[in-house]
């Protein structure tokens, strides 16, 4: 029988995390030692990792997270995200596919639609799908607040391309390195 951590402890980590604490990451690790099949331990110990600058580490949690639960969809979408963020497209989208049994109108799959449209450099699409996202998520309103940052971005280079007189903000050469541009942005605002 799995065990896992009670949710008073799990509590007092995460409200570790939205103070000025300096322990947050040992007392994850602490709570790692003795509930490892916590799924949400690890995404919670990932999230610390990546907001702090240890992607390597990062990623290995985020990962045990999704490989102990599969079905935490945050988690799942987290992953993703920082795979997006680091360069690696094609894995987001590799783990992001079960992201599509959600129901319907889940603001996680406005958000994957969205992302996957920005991969394509299809920006309009990005921003009706976050927009959509944002408007179904009350779960999560830090989530929403990095995909606002995303769609900010977006609008910034498409009124630059236009500007420069690139044509349409979604086509031409410009748009790779447009898409690029944002994604490098992101880097340093890793999950939530």
């Amino acid at each position: 029988m799995t065990t896992m951590c009670p949710d008073d402890e799990l509590q007092d980590l995460m409200a570790a995390m939205q103070s000025d604490d300096r322990d947050e990451l040992a007392k994850a690790d602490r709570l790692i030692l003795a509930y490892g099949n916590d799924a949400r331990l690890h995404f919670l110990r990932g999230s610390m990792l990546a907001g702090i600058g240890r992607p390597i580490e990062a990623l290995s949690s985020l990962r045990r997270a999704v490989e102990l639960a599969p079905d935490f969809a945050i988690a799942r979408f987290q992953l993703g995200f920082f795979q997006l963020t680091s360069g690696e497209a094609a894995d987001a989208l590799s783990t992001w596919g079960p992201v599509a049994l959600l129901p319907d109108g889940h603001y996680l799959r406005f958000f994957v639609g969205g992302l996957t449209h920005l991969i394509r450099d299809e920006f309009e699409e990005t921003i009706a799908r976050l927009e959509e996202g944002i408007a179904a998520n009350e779960e999560n309103p830090a989530l929403n607040g990095d995909m606002q940052l995303i769609i900010d971005q977006v609008r910034a280079v498409q009124q630059s391309n236009r500007a420069a007189g690139s044509g349409d903000a979604d086509q031409g050469e410009g748009s790779a390195s447009a898409t690029s541009f944002l994604l490098d942005q992101l880097v340093g605002r890793r999950p939530n």
